[in-house]
């Protein structure tokens, strides 16, 4: 039951194009490339382990969790789907 100029049917889009967002979202932040040895934000050694669980590593575990302490939250609604919905 769609409202508004939306069309019947349209809530699954909205749906489809809130998981795609969340993955586009989640695949962007997977680190790519060759990992480093010291963290890059405070130079303390990276251990072995996470090197090699977690390719592409730049941060230690510490700086991490403050990195995502501080992420900001990504709202999980799609409001692009519905104008009705931007009115509000």
């Amino acid at each position: 039951m769609a409202g508004g100029w939306a069309k019947d049917g349209a809530e699954q889009a909205q749906i489809d194009d809130t998981v795609e967002d969340a993955l586009q979202r989640v695949r962007s932040e997977i680190p790519t490339g060759e990992s480093l040895v010291d963290c890059e934000e405070c130079g303390e050694p990276i251990p072995e382990a996470r090197r090699r669980a977690v390719p592409g590593v730049r941060l230690c575990v510490a700086c991490q969790a403050e990195r995502d302490e501080a992420q900001e939250t990504v709202s999980p609604y799609n409001r692009r789907g519905s104008k009705d919905s931007q009115l509000r």
